[in-house]
């Protein structure tokens, strides 16, 4: 019983990010990513969670030494500062060590796939950790929580990311830096409201967290689907066009 009991746990930890790679994945309907890379983002985002942990302990430190441990003020500096900033650049960091050069990355739809997938790779560690600490009610929150919130972080990375690439292939090296920025910034204050909001446990902040919750993944699905059926070749002919001539 005890071994059917962690497979259920296990599932339940890993099916939720499988799931949302697969319809990102499908969403990308010019031309599919090679699988050896992709599989490669997922152990990337892996990776993050290490690089994210480490750079949480000190960052940590040096807010509980300036603030009361829980207090708004530390809350606020913690999950803005410290977390956001640590768990989105990470990501960032190697989601761009991996693809920007990469031959692959020659469609802008791309730059979302990519950063979905690091982004899920990391969820998908991040989940089997807290599951195995705290169990299978914690998983099942989870998945309709921090796994698609994860994801939705990962769709505005890549949106700017793959602005980004359009314009370094197009010359306009100004731009290019921009919207670089605008990709590990956008999701990393994303990611701070998400904490923030969910560390303050009242019943008024509780419904703002599911508000919250609801309009990112609606204003997330609504880019996928947008820049999926208006994806562009990054020499600037559209991908369908392409595709077809």
């Amino acid at each position: 019983m005890l071994f059917y009991g962690d497979l259920i746990q296990m599932a339940a930890a890993v099916i939720p990010a499988l799931f949302l790679l697969y319809k990102v994945y499908q969403a990308d309907r010019v031309e599919k990513e090679p699988a050896g890379l992709l599989l490669s983002l997922v152990l990337y985002g892996i990776l993050a969670t290490g690089l994210a942990m480490v750079a949480e302990l000190f960052g940590g430190a040096v807010v509980g030494a300036l603030f009361t441990e829980n207090s708004l003020l530390y809350n606020l500096f913690f999950y803005f500062l410290v977390v956001a900033l640590a768990e989105e650049g990470a990501k960032y960091i190697l989601l761009k060590r991996r693809t920007w050069y990469s031959p692959a990355f020659n469609y802008q739809f791309d730059g979302v796939v990519y950063a979905v997938f690091v982004s899920l790779g990391f969820a998908l560690w991040e989940n089997l950790s807290y599951v195995a600490m705290y169990g299978l009610q914690v998983a099942l929150l989870r998945a309709v929580t921090a796994i698609p919130g994860h994801a939705c972080f990962g769709v505005f990375m890549g949106v700017w990311y793959g602005l980004a690439k359009k314009f370094d292939r197009r010359g306009n090296q100004e731009k290019a830096r921009r919207y670089c920025r605008m990709a590990f910034l956008v999701p990393a204050f994303l990611h701070g409201s998400y904490d923030f909001i969910a560390s303050l446990e009242n019943g008024a902040w509780s419904v703002l967290f599911v508000v919250f919750i609801i309009a990112q993944f609606l204003a997330a699905l609504r880019l996928v689907k947008r820049q999926s059926a208006h994806d562009q070749y990054l020499d600037g002919i559209s991908g369908y066009s392409r595709w077809y001539r």
